[in-house]
């Protein structure tokens, strides 16, 4: 993985629930790490759904490999939030290719 093509800087974040003085709990998003990226793929697909048109915004993050990263965290790119669908272990743990969809 050449450094030069790691041109974007994303922030992994993680779910963490949090109780108040209330007992109420709520969910927060903490920073995991804050790393360099490069973009494979983006793209803004129109599709048909059973109940009509949706679009869907699906974009692709190749980093250095990072250990712990689950599906359940997700990528902060641009002031967007972006879900984690798929994680690919790129080599033997050379790096990983990030496949993510736009939070709704």
């Amino acid at each position: 993985m050449r450094a030069g093509k790691l041109d974007r800087t994303i922030v992994l974040q993680r779910s963490v629930e949090t109780k108040s003085s209330t007992g109420a709990i709520t969910l927060t998003w903490s920073d995991l790490a804050t790393i360099r990226a490069e973009i494979v793929e983006q793209s803004a697909d129109e599709f048909l759904t059973g109940f009509g048109e949706a679009q869907t915004d699906a974009i692709i993050f190749r980093v250095r490999y990072l250990a712990n990263l689950t599906t359940a965290d997700r990528v902060m790119y641009a002031g967007t939030a972006h879900d984690l669908k798929a994680i690919s272990e790129i080599g033997r743990r050379r790096g990983l290719e990030l496949r993510c969809g736009r939070s709704t």
